[in-house]
């Protein structure tokens, strides 16, 4: 039995040295990616600089991230276009300061990682044309906002101008007017699922996101009407079991409350966890969920 023990204790201990030193390579990687400035280096280059095969590196970073360094890497450097954006660098200078070689590759992609053109972006959504339009529900006040391409807010709360609020924190510059009549279908559909009906109609989304969050966000919307994942269940299902934490930020910052249901996200101990409009709002929408009846809708818009 001794013998036995010693050499179980001995692979437990080779099993978190690899796991260690697995980590530390991810680590170095992403060292590597944030600190280039022109184009980011490649699966090869950072396989290289690791000691590790490009194909067993890239499933090592992608379990321990939930992306891949390609996808990585591309996230980085359009947070730094933000970044350079916001400070009020010119758009070509924060294109070509994040590393592009032309603007082709970020105006390509724009919607999917700002939500609109750079330029717009940097003007705090100056010129953009957003409406939005209020509905009533049993939980309160509720705002649903969209641009021409689509929904790109939604929120809950107790006072509309509070909610209008929160939509204005987020794009400043932007042109906002009530537009219950474009709006109106849409709203009622996010109505419906707030009382916990099935969906009944797909919406077009207008959000910005990385890559990794664009994951998280198709997980919930895969999750049954009725049930919920604990966040390692979630980050278990996009083959990054040790991205918990990714996860929660990533329904945390979900600007389409209800159309992305991350209230159905919740803690490892069943716990409810957090919900930006408040756990009373999450658990009612769990419960209305559960109960798989729905009551007629009160527009009360």
């Amino acid at each position: 039995m001794p013998g036995t023990t010693h050499a179980l204790a001995t692979r437990m201990n080779g099993a978190a040295a690899l796991a260690t030193a697995r980590t530390e390579a991810v680590r170095h990687a992403c060292a590597l990616i944030d600190a280039a400035e022109d184009s980011p280096p490649t699966l090869e280059e950072l396989a290289r600089a690791v000691g590790i095969s490009p194909t067993h590196f890239q499933k090592i970073f992608k379990r321990a991230t939930g992306v891949s360094p390609r996808q990585y890497a591309e996230t980085r450097r359009v947070a730094k276009v933000k970044a350079l954006l916001r400070a009020g660098e010119p758009v070509s200078a924060a294109l070509y300061g994040a590393g592009y070689g032309s603007s082709r590759g970020l105006y390509e992609n724009a919607h999917a990682t700002l939500g609109m053109t750079p330029a717009t972006y940097r003007k705090g959504g100056a010129g953009a044309e957003i409406g939005y339009a209020f509905g009533r529900s049993r939980l309160g006040e509720v705002l649903v906002a969209a641009t021409p391409q689509g929904v790109c807010f939604v929120a809950l709360g107790d006072s509309r101008g509070r909610l209008v609020a929160e939509l204005k924190a987020d794009l400043p510059a932007a042109t906002l007017r009530e537009d219950a009549g474009r709006l109106g279908r849409w709203l009622d559909e996010v109505l419906r699922r707030i009382d916990g009906a099935e969906p009944a109609a797909a919406l077009p989304l207008d959000i910005r996101c990385t890559a990794f969050q664009r994951r998280v966000w198709q997980a919930l919307t895969e999750i049954p009407l009725g049930q919920t994942r604990t966040y390692s269940e979630l980050a278990a299902s996009l083959g990054a079991p040790n991205a918990q934490r990714a996860v929660g930020r990533a329904c945390a910052t979900n600007p389409v409350s209800i159309l992305v249901p991350c209230h159905r996200a919740v803690r490892e101990d069943g716990g409810l966890g957090g919900y930006r409009w408040g756990l009373k709002k999450k658990q009612a929408l769990l419960a209305a969920e559960k109960a798989g009846e729905f009551p007629a809708r009160r527009s009360g818009r």
